[in-house]
């Protein structure tokens, strides 16, 4: 596997690899790698020839700075878990290269998508979410890249990011289904942070998404969804939605014909970690 930290060198790299006509697949991570990120590089390398990762705890898209001082960083493990995943390269820059001196900082059309669900509890996290990966794009200038479907709401975003703007209309994006634990919890980053016990409470918000999936029927849908909240309040959680919302839009629904694709999204503090989870319910 070969490491870049700088722009320069990168770019040099994978010009070599472009001008051999080998496509180029990326998956951008913060780090802190776990089985769910190598499903991600795993469905890379089986469609690309050249498979990059990045991995950059990006300061933009946290709106609370105890959250980014206390994110997970385990370096040497990620990179030993890449190269036992066969990654090609792995690009870890720091923030000054990034984010240099001076620079102007686009802000993003992301229309409703920015202050639904976890944009109305994170204000700017998916302008500095863009930000971020607006920056990876034009330095890596991949031909697919690969997002997991935890981050749903992210992965709207990100394709609007590509829709939005011409340099990047030729990207094609691979949305990688959502890795689960045995116990149906999510896999995350943010997972390390949960102590002993409240690993065992945690996959409630999984069970809570199939309780939705099987509940859900024509009609209004406000019973059912504050059922699923007093469930995880129940169970300890703090929570900050449990929403249904139009598959493709990400806009709420509160009525539903019995036709209309639908996604359950729940968001819920367990103790000082915030966990989020999904689920196309219908």
């Amino acid at each position: 596997m070969k490491v870049f930290k700088k722009i320069r060198d990168i770019q040099d790299y994978l010009q070599r690899q472009e001008e051999k006509k080998l496509n180029i697949g990326f998956v951008p991570t913060m780090g802190a790698l776990h089985q769910g990120h190598l499903s991600l590089l795993e469905a890379c390398k089986a469609s690309c020839d050249i498979a990059v990762v990045s991995i950059f705890v990006n300061p933009t898209q946290f709106n609370d700075k105890n959250d980014l001082e206390k994110y997970p960083r385990t370096i040497e493990k990620d990179m030993t878990l890449l190269i036992g995943a066969d990654c090609d390269v792995l690009f870890y820059p720091e923030a000054e290269e990034i984010y240099p001196p001076g620079e102007i900082t686009r802000i993003y059309d992301l229309q409703s998508l920015e202050n639904l669900f976890e944009g109305a509890y994170r204000p700017g996290h998916f302008q500095g979410v863009c930000q971020v990966v607006d920056r990876l794009f034009s330095i890596v200038q991949p031909h697919t890249v690969f997002f997991g479907q935890k981050d749903y709401q992210q992965c709207m975003v990100i394709k609007r990011l590509i829709a939005t703007t011409p340099s990047f209309h030729s990207i094609e994006m691979t949305i990688v289904p959502t890795m689960r634990e045995p116990d149906g919890l999510a896999m995350s980053s943010r997972n390390m942070r949960l102590s002993e016990e409240e690993k065992q409470v945690a996959p409630t918000i999984y069970q809570t998404l199939l309780f939705l999936k099987d509940a859900i029927e024509a009609g209004a849908l406000t019973h059912i969804k504050k059922t699923a909240t007093l469930r995880l309040s129940e169970k300890g959680f703090t929570v900050d939605y449990v929403g249904i919302a139009d598959a493709y839009t990400l806009e709420p629904v509160d009525e539903w014909d019995g036709q209309k694709p639908l996604v359950a999204l729940i968001a819920a503090f367990l103790g000082q970690v915030r966990l989020i989870d999904n689920l196309v319910i219908a």
